[in-house]
C-alpha cells in the first residue's frame, strides 16, 4: 500500500498550524464577539489560548506516540474506541469543514470591499457564495496536485498576514483611545466566558496539524514545537490586533460588524490602507480554507483505513502521493456548507464541539499515562502532569455550560452521523480495542477471560508449568539480574521467561512477529547464564496487543506462584495501586514483584521495610527466603520521628521482633530516626544491596498518599529493590510451604473448626454490628476475655487493612496476648453486607481468626489453608448455602478430604 510522503519541516508545521487558525477567528469574529463581553473582548482571545494550551500539549504528547495521519481521531479511536473515534472523526471534520466554509464567505465579504460584485439579483445565488465556491475549486486543486505545494502557498501567504497585522498593531496607537476600554465587562464575568467559548474555533487550527503527522519530517521533534510555536504566535497576534482594535474602533461601529479588520485599517490610514488590509484578508482565508481542507481530508482517509468508511477514502493517488478521494469529499461538502447554511451562525456549535474534544483529548493523555499501556511511549511528554490536563478539561466545562444547553444540544447534533455511521457502516467491519476497552473488559469479567491476547498464542505457543513468570519488555537494565531473582522467588524451581512485545491496534501483528534479533540475542544470553547457574528456565516470545491479558493468560496456564516484572518509573507505582491496570494486576491468580535493578550483583545484606497491612506477612517470608537462597543477612527496618517518645520506638522494636522471630535466616533490627521518613530510609539503603518491601495499602486516599512515598523511595534507593503484592485471588498462596521445603508441622482447617464459633444467615447488615457480634460468640466460649477486648482487636488491624478479599470474603483477623492458642470463626449473613471494600464488593462469608502474638507463623499457615480449600473446592459457595452450623462442619470436613 501506497504510503503518505514525510516532506514537512518545522517551520511548514509552524505555517499549516498558524494558516488554519489565521482567517475568521481574527477578521469576522471579533464583531461578533464583542456583542457578548464588550472592550473586555481582546482578554477573551487570550483566555481562549490559555484553555487551549493543555489540549495543545496533550495532542502533541498523543502524536509523538502515534505520528500517524487522523490526527486527534486516531488518537480518540485509540483510546476510547471506533465509535467514539467514529463520531470524533466525522465531528472533527464537520467542525473544520465548517470554519473553512466560514472563511471562504468572509473572503467574499472582504472582496466585495475590494472589487464591486454584480447585484445579487442579477445572479442565481449571493456573489459572495459564488465567489466562495470559485474559490474552492481552486483549493482542492491545489490540495489534489500535493501538500508540498501546498505548504510553499501557505508559507508565503502566513508571513505576509503576520507581518500586515503586525503593522497594524504598530500603527494602532496613532489613534488608540484608552476611554473605549472603560466597562470592558458590561455583561459580566459570564458573558466574558460566553465570549471565550464563542471565539475558541479561531484555535481549531493548533492541533488540526497533527492530522498530517504523517507527513511531516521528524515528527517527534517538529510536531509539538510546530504547535507551540504557532499557538503562542497566534494568541499573542490575535490578544494585541484585538486590543487595537477595541481601542480604535467605536463600539457601535464594532458590534456585529463582519469585516472589523477593513474598519480598522481604514480608521486608521484611509481608504487605501483599508483596501490593502481587505486584501491581507482574502489572501489570509484563503490560506485558512486551504489549510482547514488539506487537514480536514486526512480524517475519512485515517477512519477509511480503519473500515470506518468506506475503502476507496483511503486510496493515495499514483502521482501525486495524496488522498484524492478525501479531498474531493470534503471539498463536496465545504460546497454544501456555502450554499446550503448560514456560516457565521455555526460558528457557537463549532466551538462547541471543539471543546468537547478538547476535553476528550486531555482525557486520553490520563488514560494512556495511568493505565500503563507498554507501547505508549512518546518521545514529547506535557510538562505539569496531570494538572495541565486536569484544567483543560475544567475550563472546557466550565465554557461549555456558560455557552448554554443550545450549544450543548447542537454540538450533540454533529455527533449523531458519527453514531450512524459506526453503527450502521463501522461496527460489523472493526474488531480492534481500545484502550478502555480492555480495560472495561477486565473489569466487567472474571480476570481469566482476559486470556486470548497474543498473537503466539494463537499459533500453538507451549507453555510448561513453572513455579514463576518473569515478563520482560525489553526496557530492563539487565534482563539477566531479572531472571535471577525470579529464580530466586522460585526457590530454583523452573522459571518461565516470557518477553512480551505490546503493539498499538494500527501495528499489523504478522509484521511484528518477523524475526527480532534483540529478542533471538536475548534468548541465547539468558540460556547461556541459566546453564551457568543451574536455573531451569524456558524462554517464550509473546506479541499481544494487551501486556495485562497476556500475562494473566501465562500465569494461569503456568500455574506460577509469582510473576516477576521489572519496575519502571511512573508506570509501576499505578500496578500497585488505583489504575485500571492495577486492578487488572491485583487480580492475579498469583503474588506480585516489582523489581528495580540497580545494578548490585551480588546480594548480602538485605533491608526488609514491613508494615502493618496484608502484605507484611508476603514480606517476610519472601525475604527470609532469599536470605537463604544467598546466604544473606536481614535487616528489619523501622522509622520513628525525632520526638518519638519512647512508647512509641518500643512498639516499633516489638513489632519487629515479631517478624524477625519468623525467619530462619540471620535476622537484625534497626530504628531509623529523622524529620522525614523517605529521606531516612533512603539515606539507609546505601548500606544495603537489596530493599523488600510490600506494596501500598489498599485505601483509595490513604494509597494515593502513600503512592508518592513509595516511588520516592523505590526511585532514590541507593540499592536494588523488590516491591511485593499478594494475590487478591489467591492469598497467602505463597505460604504453602510444601511446594518448596518441607512444612515444620501437619497443619489443617479442620483441626479449628470448633462449632461453638460458627453461625450462619446473621442478619446484621452494618460492619459494626457484625465486628460486635463476632466478638460476643468468641467472648462467650472464651468466659476470660471481654467482647470489647476482641473487637478492639479485631478494629485494630482492620484500620490499618481492610480484610476483604473480594468473591465476597472476608478475613477478619485479632491478636490478643490473652490467648494462648489460635481461633476461627465461620460466620455467614442472609444477605451480603457493605463491607467499605476499596472495590465496593459486599461480603457475605467470613473467616474470623484470633490468635497470640507467639503464633503468627500458625496464622499464616492457616491462611494459607484456607487459601487451598477457597481456590481447589466449592467452599464459599456451599458456605453461603449452608442452613445450619452443623452443615458447615460437614462441609469443611467434606472440603478438606479432597484437597
Amino acid at each position: 500500500m501506497k504510503r503518505l510522503e514525510r516532506t514537512l519541516d518545522l517551520w511548514s508545521v509552524v505555517a499549516v498550524s498558524i494558516a488554519a487558525m489565521l482567517g475568521s477567528g481574527i477578521f469576522v469574529l471579533p464583531g461578533l464577539a464583542m456583542a457578548k463581553t464588550g472592550p473586555s473582548v481582546w482578554l477573551a482571545y487570550l483566555a481562549a489560548g490559555l484553555c487551549v494550551l493543555p489540549a495543545a500539549l496533550s495532542t502533541s504528547e498523543l502524536a509523538t506516540a502515534m505520528p500517524t495521519s487522523g490526527g486527534n481521531y486516531f488518537y480518540l479511536d485509540r483510546t476510547f474506541g471506533p465509535l467514539v473515534g467514529t463520531v470524533s472523526g466525522i465531528g472533527l471534520w464537520c467542525a473544520l469543514l465548517l470554519k473553512s466554509a466560514f472563511a471562504l464567505v468572509g473572503f467574499g465579504m472582504y472582496l466585495a470591499v475590494i472589487v464591486d460584485l454584480p447585484a445579487e439579483e442579477d445572479l442565481p445565488l449571493d456573489p459572495t457564495k459564488l465567489v466562495a465556491l470559485a474559490l474552492l475549486v481552486g483549493i482542492v486543486a491545489l490540495n489534489v496536485l500535493g501538500v508540498r505545494k501546498v505548504s510553499k502557498v501557505l508559507a508565503a501567504v502566513v508571513a505576509v498576514s503576520i507581518v500586515g497585522l503586525i503593522c497594524l498593531v504598530a500603527a494602532g496607537p496613532i489613534g488608540f483611545d484608552a476611554a473605549r476600554l472603560d466597562a470592558s465587562f458590561p455583561q459580566g464575568i459570564l458573558g466574558f466566558l460566553a465570549a471565550t467559548g464563542f471565539i475558541f474555533v479561531s484555535y481549531d487550527g493548533v492541533t488540526k496539524v497533527a492530522a498530517i503527522a504523517e507527513e511531516i519530517k521528524n515528527p517527534r521533534r517538529n510536531l509539538p514545537l510546530g504547535i507551540l510555536i504557532s499557538l503562542g504566535i497566534v494568541a499573542l497576534l490575535y490578544g494585541s490586533v484585538v486590543l487595537i482594535l477595541v481601542g480604535n474602533v467605536p463600539a457601535q461601529d464594532l458590534q456585529g460588524d463582519l469585516h472589523p479588520i477593513y474598519l480598522l485599517a481604514k480608521g486608521l490610514g484611509g481608504p487605501a490602507v483599508g483596501i490593502a488590509a481587505a486584501l491581507l484578508a482574502v489572501l489570509t482565508m484563503t490560506s485558512m480554507a486551504n489549510a482547514g481542507l488539506l487537514a480536514a481530508s486526512r480524517f475519512p482517509f485515517a477512519m477509511s483505513r480503519d473500515n470506518l468508511l468506506p475503502a476507496f477514502l483511503s486510496v493515495v493517488h499514483g502521482r501525486f502521493l495524496t488522498p484524492v478521494r478525501s479531498i474531493v469529499l470534503s471539498g463536496a461538502a465545504m460546497a454544501a456548507v456555502i450554499l446550503l447554511l448560514e456560516v457565521d451562525k455555526i460558528a457557537k456549535l463549532a466551538s462547541a464541539f471543539l471543546i468537547m474534544m478538547f476535553i476528550a483529548v486531555n482525557g486520553a493523555v490520563v488514560v494512556l499515562r495511568e493505565s500503563d499501556t507498554q507501547w505508549y511511549r512518546p518521545s514529547f511528554r506535557t510538562p505539569l502532569y496531570p494538572g495541565l490536563q486536569v484544567f483543560g478539561i475544567l475550563s472546557g466545562l466550565v465554557l461549555l455550560v456558560v455557552m448554554g444547553w443550545l450549544a450543548l444540544l447542537a454540538a450533540g447534533a454533529i455527533a449523531l452521523p458519527g453514531a450512524a455511521v459506526y453503527f450502521f457502516y463501522g461496527r460489523p467491519r472493526t474488531t480492534r480495542r481500545s484502550v478502555i476497552g480492555k480495560i472495561s473488559t477486565r473489569i466487567k469479567s472474571a480476570p481469566a477471560s482476559t486470556a486470548t491476547t497474543s498473537a503466539k498464542e494463537d499459533y500453538g505457543l507451549a507453555l510448561g508449568q513453572a513455579s514463576v513468570v518473569v515478563a520482560l519488555l525489553g526496557t530492563e537494565r539487565s534482563p539477566e539480574t531479572v531472571v535471577e531473582a525470579g529464580a530466586a522467588l522460585g526457590w530454583r524451581r523452573k522459571v518461565c521467561v516470557v518477553h512480551i512485545t505490546e503493539v498499538p491496534e494500527q501495528m499489523n501483528l504478522d509484521a511484528a512477529l518477523d524475526s527480532d534479533l534483540a529478542v533471538s540475542s536475548l534468548e541465547r544470553r539468558l540460556k547461556a547464564m541459566a546453564q551457568e547457574e543451574d536455573i531451569d528456565l524456558e524462554f517464550n516470545a509473546i506479541v499481544s496487543r494487551d501486556f495485562v491479558g497476556a500475562v494473566h493468560h501465562v500465569s494461569e496456564v503456568t500455574g506460577c506462584d509469582w510473576v516477576l516484572k521489572a519496575w519502571r518509573p511512573g508506570g509501576a507505582g499505578s500496578v500497585l495501586l488505583r489504575s485500571p491496570l492495577a486492578w487488572s494486576l491485583r487480580h492475579l491468580p498469583c503474588n506480585l514483584a516489582l523489581f528495580k535493578d540497580a545494578g548490585v550483583r551480588y546480594i548480602r545484606q538485605i533491608m526488609v521495610f514491613a508494615e502493618p497491612g496484608p502484605h507484611d506477612a508476603l514480606v517476610v517470608s519472601t525475604a527470609d527466603h532469599l536470605a537463604q537462597i544467598w546466604g544473606a543477612e536481614l535487616t528489619f527496618a523501622r522509622f520513628v520521628p525525632d520526638d518519638a517518645t519512647q512508647a512509641v520506638v518500643q512498639s516499633q522494636v516489638d513489632y519487629i521482633d515479631e517478624l524477625r522471630h519468623l525467619c530462619q535466616a540471620k535476622a537484625h533490627h534497626r530504628i531509623l530516626r529523622g524529620a522525614n521518613e523517605t529521606r531516612a530510609l533512603v539515606d539507609a539503603t546505601a548500606g544495603y544491596d537489596l530493599l523488600v518491601l510490600g506494596a501500598p495499602e489498599e485505601g483509595f486516599i490513604r494509597s494515593q498518599l502513600l503512592k508518592a512515598r513509595i516511588e520516592r523511595l523505590t526511585e532514590q534507593a541507593a540499592c536494588s529493590v523488590l516491591r511485593l503484592q499478594t494475590s487478591r485471588v489467591r492469598p497467602h498462596a505463597t505460604f504453602d510451604e510444601s511446594k518448596a521445603r518441607p512444612a515444620t508441622a501437619a497443619l489443617t482447617v479442620f483441626d479449628f473448626i470448633d462449632r461453638r464459633h460458627i453461625q450462619v444467615g446473621l442478619e446484621d447488615d452494618d460492619k459494626d454490628d457484625l465486628f460486635d457480634h463476632f466478638s460476643a460468640v468468641f467472648a462467650k466460649s472464651l468466659k476470660t476475655i471481654e467482647a470489647k477486648t476482641i473487637s478492639d482487636a479485631l478494629w485494630a488491624r482492620e484500620r490499618m487493612q481492610n480484610t476483604s478479599i473480594g468473591e465476597g470474603l472476608a478475613l477478619p483477623h485479632g491478636t490478643l496476648d490473652e490467648l494462648d492458642r489460635s481461633l476461627l470463626g465461620v460466620f455467614t449473613t442472609e444477605q451480603p453486607v457493605d463491607y467499605q471494600a476499596p472495590g465496593g464488593e459486599p461480603v457475605q462469608v467470613f473467616f474470623v481468626t484470633l490468635g497470640p502474638p507467639s503464633e503468627r507463623q500458625v496464622h499464616l499457615k492457616l491462611l494459607s489453608n484456607l487459601s487451598r480449600l477457597v481456590q481447589q473446592t466449592d467452599l464459599i459457595a456451599r458456605l453461603r448455602a449452608a442452613p445450619s452450623p452443623d452443615a458447615v462442619v460437614d462441609i469443611f470436613r467434606d472440603c478438606c478430604s479432597r484437597t
